[in-house]
């Protein structure tokens, strides 16, 4: 109830100084221990994946929080982890604004950030200062590339931030997915996902090594793929053996929207039009993977029923974002109480 109030003022403003109000407002409920006004209840429902404790099968997508600046403020309301970034090596000030757009009569939103961030040093200075990680929470680190460097030399600044934030994540998040940095998809690519995934596992066990303890690495994927690509991403995360992968990201398909205002705008879809095709390349990667690399499934989860069906099409664990937006704390409880005791650990 109240944030559905506070929606309405939300939704009054710019999609993007509302985003960064709400953050605001959510770590200083925090800070104030009045994070209760807006979470009601923790859901203890563990579950065990990438060798990792996570304390319900509920988390946050990245790109909400993208500089790791309000973890506190989001793990108190009720998250089993928290996936921080899109980061890159170095800042950037992202696409040209406005870059947010809402789509309310389809549960949705179309975005075009581009990687905005204040770069992987920025990131970690929030991380250190935050309570949630020392108190054992599971935060996820997601790195990119910076928009102006090369697509030929992208594997440095994903080694570059692996090597950076692998002491302070649970575990790390390879984007290769977003629509919104020009060619990234490329790297999805038969070889040039092959080259890449060597280069990171070869760099994991060396900070394994160095750092006494494995960080698990996973892969994020797009949903705009044919049966072949998915096959061959599939081929390629378990011959690297990969922790897990996450699928899907924001979708270039406007199924759904075409006539909506802001429809045709550039950029990734979320919410509700692409729970569909998201979790239908979310089932066909499980058929193709047979067990071998968990799957944490997200797009379009709008209420514990799409939550549901994520697990039923072979995920262990789901992340939210767009439905957060439209429905507040509400939905990672009652994400949370719909998978209570389904699925397994992987």
């Amino acid at each position: 109830m109240i944030y559905s109030l506070l929606r309405r003022v939300l939704f009054s403003m710019d999609a993007e100084k509302a985003h960064g109000i709400a953050l605001s407002g959510i770590s200083f409920l925090q800070a104030s221990g009045l994070s209760g006004l807006m979470a009601d209840r923790f859901v203890d429902d563990p579950v065990e994946v990438m060798g990792i404790r996570f304390p319900n099968k509920v988390g946050l997508a990245a790109g909400l929080d993208k500089n790791g600046a309000h973890i506190d403020g989001l793990a108190a309301l009720g998250f089993g982890h928290i996936e921080i970034g899109t980061i890159t090596p170095r800042p950037q000030p992202g696409n040209p604004k406005p870059r947010i757009f809402r789509l309310p009569e389809a549960q949705a939103i179309i975005n075009r950030m581009g990687f905005n961030n204040a770069g992987v040093d920025a990131l970690l200075t929030n991380v250190r200062r935050a309570e949630f990680p020392k108190k054992g929470g599971i935060l996820g680190i997601n790195i990119g590339k910076n928009a102006d460097t090369p697509m030929e030399k992208a594997a440095e600044d994903y080694l570059t931030c692996l090597d950076k934030v692998y002491g302070d994540a649970s575990y790390v998040t390879v984007n290769i997915s977003s629509p919104n940095t020009k060619n990234l998809r490329e790297l999805q690519k038969d070889e040039a996902l092959d080259d890449l995934l060597a280069r990171l596992k070869a760099a994991q066990q060396q900070l394994a090594d160095r750092h006494g303890r494995y960080v698990p690495l996973a892969l994020k994927i797009a949903p705009d793929l044919d049966d072949l690509q998915i096959s061959t991403i599939a081929d390629a995360l378990k011959r690297h053996r990969m922790d897990a992968v996450i699928a899907t990201n924001t979708t270039l398909s406007r199924a759904g929207v075409e006539k909506l205002p802001h429809g045709d705008e550039t950029g990734g879809l979320s919410g509700a039009p692409e729970f569909r095709l998201a979790t239908t390349v979310q089932g066909k990667l499980a058929h193709a993977l047979a067990g071998e690399v968990p799957i944490i499934g997200v797009g379009g989860i709008l209420k514990g029923e799409d939550a549901r069906a994520k697990l039923a099409a072979g995920a262990s664990l789901v992340q939210i974002y767009t439905g957060f937006i439209y429905r507040g704390p509400e939905l990672v409880r009652e994400a949370a109480d719909s998978l209570r005791g389904q699925g397994k650990n992987a």
